[in-house]
């Protein structure tokens, strides 16, 4: 009895020690992908950002998914009551170009003005957008409210062709350690204003001359130069919620590019606060 007693106790006190370190396990966090919609191989490309993100990172991430290929694409869940309450943030990696109700659009936005942090990827700047929207919009007006979320505008892009990307701001978290790398042939999304989006990256792609329909080139032709933010952190609405966005990711090989899920994961920890200065993730988020 005397030699039980002691094992009891110990028995005991690591039974209270799991229970302690069961209570103070991080929680994985809670990642949704909104997906779908033109012109990218969507089905692929969810796949390859929630296999990259959840290696990387202490993620369980889910796929709200539409096959609709056109501009017109909408996504059930954005119809729900309260549709993020369950997620710490949202990727945004839609193609809707075409989606002009302002009822629809303001439910998914008021959602983020409540809080709810974002990472943007590609096509979703090219998403959600109406009236002169070719135009520098007003802040405030009408047709705005999506690119205020963004916090840049952009409405086209050129040629696919490779982009040379240099991380401009490199003492940010989200940029700390990273290299600069030359992408596949991609497309350079323009910048019509930037708004609130602090920059992070820029992007440079040489577009080859091309000739009018029925012009010849000039033998003195030469390729443009042509630049733009690629990537930028944004604090919208009132409650400054963290924006991260990247118009990188028109082709899948990107998508599943180590240095591309690198640069998408650490925006996700940037945007749930879950990243140092240093550029680690806090305790318990990195893999």
């Amino acid at each position: 009895m005397k030699l039980l007693l002691p094992l009891a106790t110990l028995a005991l006190a690591g039974g209270l020690f799991f229970l302690q370190a069961a209570d103070n396990a991080v929680k994985p966090l809670r990642v949704l992908i909104v997906a779908g919609g033109c012109c990218h191989e969507y089905d692929k490309q969810t796949m390859a950002l929630k296999e990259g993100i959840e290696s990387r990172l202490n993620a369980i991430v889910d796929v709200a998914y539409n096959p609709d290929k056109t501009t017109k694409a909408t996504f059930e869940i954005y119809k729900a009551k309260d549709w993020s309450k369950d997620f710490d943030l949202i990727v945004h990696d839609e193609c809707s170009a075409d989606v002009t109700d302002p009822a629809y659009v303001n439910a998914i936005l008021d959602a983020h003005k409540a809080g709810k942090p974002a990472v943007n990827l590609h096509c979703a700047m090219h998403s959600y957008r109406w009236g002169n929207f070719r135009e520098a919009v007003t802040p405030g007006a009408d047709n705005a409210g999506w690119y205020e979320f963004i916090g840049l505008q952009s409405t086209g892009h050129g040629p696919k062709e490779p982009i040379a990307i240099s991380f401009t701001d490199k003492a940010h978290p989200i940029t700390q350690g990273l290299e600069d790398w030359t992408t596949i042939n991609e497309e350079l999304y323009n910048n019509i204003q930037i708004l609130t989006g602090k920059p992070l990256a820029s992007g440079v792609q040489i577009v080859p001359p091309k000739a009018k329909k029925g012009e010849t080139l000039p033998p003195d032709a030469k390729a443009a130069e042509v630049t733009a933010v690629v990537a930028w952190t944004n604090e919208y609405g009132p409650n400054k919620t963290r924006v991260f966005s990247t118009t990188l990711g028109h082709n899948t090989e990107t998508v599943a590019d180590a240095r591309y899920l690198s640069l998408i994961t650490r925006g996700i920890l940037w945007a749930t606060g879950h990243i140092n200065e240093n550029g680690q993730p806090e305790q318990g988020y990195g893999k």
